[in-house]
């Protein structure tokens, strides 16, 4: 399947709660060729939370967050490489690959693939009213789109582990919601996926009949005001929200547990998910 100029761009964001849990990575794997069946060139990127987490409690360190977003010190950092571009994206891979799929494991730095800067002092929604130090943390300045577009044209999956580099070989730990988002930028990605176990936005997380179908800016911001949209959730929410100005046709928090809730999605039946609209 190379790729034309007509080819459909879907962006995806694996938690790396997916691949914690045997059906939901299987699930992943499953939706994922899918949407390839379907004519969509795809490029996954990913995180690695619990992962992390383990590691630096193996390593006596203390994992350390504000509104979901993790506070990297240095040594921090080298347990976030090992985990996410070790790890994950090998687990990740490996799962691809056993569904048939041709998964290239990366990360941020390879290629100069994801150029970033260190994040100054900043405040960020539900972390109080002063500026956070995040430590070893960057923020995207650019992404690599010939490269990107170069993997695809190779007619491979480029599985991206969210990791970011300056021109001086700085390494950086970036949020994955953040990254996901340049790269959909980027690469003007028709779909944008955000997948997580909880495959939505909740009124109530203990009552699956209250995922919210659809959500636009003002109500995501009252959500996130009344604690309904809270944690990890937090970043997912605020950094699609940049990009319904920048010509991505669909963006949607979903589970790869169900099999189909990709294609679903993709065309817009409202059967999974919280599409994220202006």
């Amino acid at each position: 399947m190379s790729q034309t100029n007509s080819t459909k761009i879907a962006v995806i964001k694996v938690g790396g709660d997916v691949l914690e849990d045997t059906a939901e990575s299987a699930g992943l794997a499953e939706n994922v060729s899918q949407l390839r069946t379907q004519g969509w060139s795809i490029v996954l990127l990913h995180g690695g939370g619990p992962q992390v987490n383990r590691l630096q409690n193996c390593h006596g360190l203390t994992p350390n967050k504000v509104a979901g977003r993790r506070i990297t010190s240095s040594e921090d950092l080298l347990v976030v490489k090992q985990a996410i571009a070790g790890e994950v994206n090998v687990n990740l891979v490996a799962e691809l690959t056993k569904k048939g799929l041709p998964a290239f494991g990366c990360h941020g730095a390879s290629g100069g693939l994801v150029k970033a800067t260190k994040r100054p002092p900043v405040i960020v929604s539900g972390g109080g009213d002063k500026p956070i130090d995040f430590g070893e943390v960057g923020d995207v300045q650019s992404v690599n789109a010939r490269l990107l577009n170069g993997l695809l044209e190779l007619d491979v999956i480029p599985v991206i582990a969210t990791l970011g580099i300056n021109d001086e070989g700085r390494v950086f730990n970036i949020n994955a919601d953040t990254t996901v988002v340049q790269i959909a930028k980027a690469l003007k990605a028709n779909l944008l996926l955000l997948t997580t176990q909880v495959g939505g936005v909740f009124k109530d997380l203990h009552d699956p009949t209250s995922r919210i179908q659809q959500v636009n800016t003002p109500q995501a911001k009252a959500l996130i005001n009344d604690g309904i949209i809270q944690g990890g959730m937090i970043p997912k929410v605020e950094e699609a929200m940049t990009l319904l100005d920048e010509g991505v046709e669909t963006i949607a928090i979903v589970s790869g547990r169900v099999v189909g809730a990709f294609q679903a999605v993709a065309e817009g039946t409202g059967e999974h998910g919280t599409r994220i609209v202006k």
